[in-house]
């Protein structure tokens, strides 16, 4: 095999190599993926206010109302206007 195709395949795969980590960058990934699943949570809480009120006929007065319908830690959320607000959510 001649030198320059040994050199040319070393170059080609180090820049693929390069491309690839700066495609998947590790911090910008789990940043993407938490701002994801924050407003997954904001909506969920969302739906556990028209369940609350669907189950009471009246809106929750606290997000503490919202727990028997929802598996996870909602205490970072509140309740504005009849709607979630808090991480992830747009109001």
């Amino acid at each position: 095999m001649h030198l320059t195709y040994v050199l040319m395949s070393a170059v080609v795969t180090v820049s693929v190599a390069g491309a690839s980590y700066a495609a998947m960058n590790p911090e910008r990934a789990e940043r993407n993926a938490r701002e994801v699943a924050s407003q997954a949570t904001c909506r969920t809480v969302d739906s556990a206010i028209v369940a609350y009120v669907g189950l009471h006929d009246e809106a929750p007065r606290q997000i503490d109302d919202l727990t028997d319908f929802v598996d996870g830690d909602i205490s970072r959320y509140r309740i504005v206007g009849g709607l979630a607000a808090g991480p992830g959510c747009r109001r």
